[in-house]
């Protein structure tokens, strides 16, 4: 039965990203590459100041989105195209990187736990050289749903009713960020989107008698209900997207199709148009 269910399962490795913020890489790492549309997922947790006070100075994306979700901490950002704002614990932050975009994300405190998450997500070819978006969204306007041992954060897509803030038209995917605090058992919504993934962050859940504990990723299977059990407390995010199915040339910040879009837009970055 857990064949059948769990596809995959493997632990975020350790890695460092912009000046040296240390991480683990959950998704594009040698064991888990991409799982289209989802690019990357990475997860960033200290309290040692020297692992993140460093930040991500200006740099440049084309091609995909990213997502930032706090847990806790405080980070500030700023882009090419004159948006500024600040990502505080239970925000989110949307970048529509589409054609280019050049940002920082720089913490704003000096001591600390610094804790969330950086999902990237692809765009298709039709969308990769369209207008950039961007949007802070502060914890208030995150919907909470209560379920069995406790309640679901709906950062996008919808869940019980609630819909989440995070607003891809075209594109529309499910996160949830499940806080589960006392001993139960639930299904997981299943809405046909055939990429299917399950990060847990804290505690451990058991899906058809497998035990991730925090910092595994399952894949799960598109077309199975899916019973999760926790025994104490369990907190996991659930990602789920519908693939998009085109090829993926990556390199560093760029996700085009082909090599050769790739190319242009290191042409176009070295000569100041990239985010023109």
């Amino acid at each position: 039965m857990s064949q059948t269910i769990i596809k995959h399962r493997v632990r975020g490795m350790p890695a460092q990203d912009g000046a040296g913020v240390k991480l683990s890489r959950v998704i594009n790492q040698p064991a888990s590459r991409h799982r289209d549309p989802i690019l990357m997922l990475d997860e960033f947790k200290s309290d040692n100041p020297n692992d993140y006070i460093a930040g991500f100075p200006p740099h440049p994306h084309r091609g995909f989105c990213t997502l930032t979700y706090m847990l806790a901490g405080n980070m500030a950002h700023e882009d090419s195209k004159g948006n500024k704002g600040e990502i505080t614990s239970g925000g989110l932050q949307w970048m529509k990187a589409a054609r280019g975009m050049i940002h920082s994300e720089m913490p704003k405190q000096k001591d600390g736990l610094m804790w969330g998450f950086q999902l990237w997500l692809n765009l298709p070819a039709a969308e990769k050289m369209s207008e950039p978006e961007y949007a802070d969204i502060p914890a208030a306007q995150v919907p909470e749903v209560a379920v069995d041992g406790g309640y679901v954060r709906v950062l996008s897509g919808q869940f019980q009713g609630e819909t989440g803030p995070v607003n891809a038209p075209g594109r529309e995917f499910l996160y949830l960020d499940f806080r589960i605090e006392n001993p139960a058992q639930f299904n997981l919504p299943q809405q046909g989107q055939q990429t299917r993934l399950l990060y847990v962050y804290k505690g451990a859940v058991t899906i058809a008698g497998i035990t991730a504990q925090a910092g595994e990723l399952l894949e799960l299977a598109d077309d199975a209900d899916v019973s999760v059990e926790v025994a104490n407390a369990g907190e996991f995010l659930l990602i789920a997207a519908k693939p998009i199915g085109e090829p993926i040339a990556q390199y560093g910040p760029f996700v085009m199709n082909t090599e050769a879009e790739l190319r242009q837009a290191f042409m176009d970055y070295q000569n100041g148009t990239l985010h023109q």
